[in-house]
């Protein structure tokens, strides 16, 4: 299965609930952690969401 990787790169503060709602639900806590999650369309929509907070990182083979 292929993976994403995701990587938060800016804060949530004064950001909308929801926004925060869904960076802690795909496991991100701290700025500049990256995190592999699957690649379906569940993901990529949560990504496509925030996309001000998040960044997709390659990845390194």
């Amino acid at each position: 299965m292929d993976m994403i990787r995701i990587k938060l790169v800016r804060s949530t503060i004064s950001c909308p609930e929801k926004h925060k709602i869904i960076v802690r639900a795909l496991g991100l806590k701290k700025l500049n952690q990256v995190v592999e999650r699957p690649d379906t369309p569940g993901f990529r929509g949560m990504v496509k969401k925030v996309p001000h907070l998040l960044a997709l990182v390659e990845a390194s083979s």
